[in-house]
């Protein structure tokens, strides 16, 4: 996974998400560490600039263990391995196993080209249960000029090739840009042929290098159309699990189709669909950069405290932005009035971008509130 995909859900344990602890703090579900910012590709739309150099600062073995061991306090959280590139890191396959000798559910974010059937085999034995890896367009010519670099898109398909040779789980994670947009059905059918077990679409975040790409930003109508799409596809009962990231309208109009279909939705019909929400940046995900910061997610580049000052465990549980997150009655305008703010609440990092204010309404969405008259 390039670092514009940091820390989104990989799979979960089965069950419906824990609940929260007495004091109202809300279970950590998912957590993605950047475990080294440094990358092998030079991504258009990478949220951290990264490049193939040594980046000073980050978090050593021993405080990487200490992290993991504070997150296991806090339950059985599904830990996303990220990056940058995390197999260029030399000890991850120690921190892999690591967590997992924990208890905790270790996935891994790569791009694919350094994945061998031999480093495929070595992530499974170190506990790694799923993969994912990003398909940005059907081809070469397509996939290779998104990622920067030639050779990408065949060392992606070697990369999944070699983690079905290991027998170890793998997601394809697709950033919908105006650039591949006409080609999302292929890249959904390609999904499905290439063995993948999910197939999860990212709305563009315009950070890092992303802010270059505004022209390739889909507009509010676009975005609800793909989400539609994609909700036709999981009421379909598709061969793979699907998940819309950085898309919290989708938990919106997965309500608006199941009311339309007569359907009542519950986490025995339909699964995390129906009892998750959209934004779960400081909610039920965070994310740790490759220098310890805390952040809700790693598009939203504010502070809410660092692992090398303080515990995770103690920032979660108290960091001021946090809180304001998981508080829907101080989300502004539109979004501050929805019926749906508690189920999709906006993109954070989204209204941040375009106002400088995380509380911000979301800016690509179409639906007008009830009443709403702004």
């Amino acid at each position: 996974m390039h670092p514009q995909h940091p820390g989104h859900p990989h799979g979960h344990s089965g069950g419906p998400p824990p609940a929260a602890a007495p004091d109202g703090t809300p279970a950590l579900r998912l957590l993605a560490w950047e475990t080294t910012r440094r990358c092998n590709l030079s991504c258009l739309h990478c949220r951290a600039g990264a490049l193939n150099q040594h980046y000073p600062g980050e978090l050593s073995t021993a405080q990487g263990e200490a992290l993991l061991s504070d997150l296991r306090s806090l339950g059985q959280p599904v830990i996303i391995l990220t990056g940058g590139e995390p197999l260029l890191r030399d000890d991850i396959f120690h921190l892999a196993s690591f967590g997992h000798s924990l208890g905790l559910r270790m996935v891994m974010a790569v791009n694919g080209t350094l994945l061998t059937p031999e480093v495929a085999q070595r992530l499974k034995d170190s506990g790694i249960q799923r993969l994912s890896i990003s398909l940005d367009g059907p081809d070469a010519a397509s996939h290779d000029q998104f990622r920067g670099q030639p050779g990408a898109f065949a060392g992606a398909l070697a990369g999944m090739a070699a983690a079905r040779q290991a027998g170890l789980d793998f997601q394809i994670n697709t950033t919908v840009t105006r650039g591949n947009l006409p080609w999302i059905e292929r890249l959904y059918d390609l999904a499905v042929e290439l063995g993948a077990v999910a197939h999860h679409i990212f709305l563009l975040v315009p950070t890092g290098r992303g802010r270059a790409l505004t022209e390739e930003i889909i507009s509010a109508q676009e975005y609800e159309d793909v989400l539609h799409w994609f909700a036709d596809k999981k009421f379909a009962g598709p061969p793979l699990e699907l998940k819309a990231t950085c898309a919290p309208h989708f938990y919106r109009i997965i309500r608006q189709e199941a009311k339309k279909r007569g359907q009542k939705l519950s986490f025995e019909t339909h699964g995390l669909d129906a009892v998750t929400k959209g934004c779960l940046g400081g909610q039920g995900f965070a994310f740790v950069s490759h220098v310890g910061q805390v952040q809700p997610c790693g598009y939203l580049e504010l502070a809410a405290g660092n692992v090398q000052q303080e515990p995770f465990s103690q920032i979660w549980r108290t960091s001021e932005l946090f809180l304001r997150l998981r508080d829907a009655d101080q989300l502004e305008g539109k979004c501050g009035v929805c019926e749906y703010r508690r189920v999709c609440g906006g993109c954070r990092a989204r209204a941040f971008e375009v106002s400088g204010d995380e509380m911000a309404p979301e800016p690509l969405c179409l639906y007008q509130p009830a009443g709403w008259t702004g």
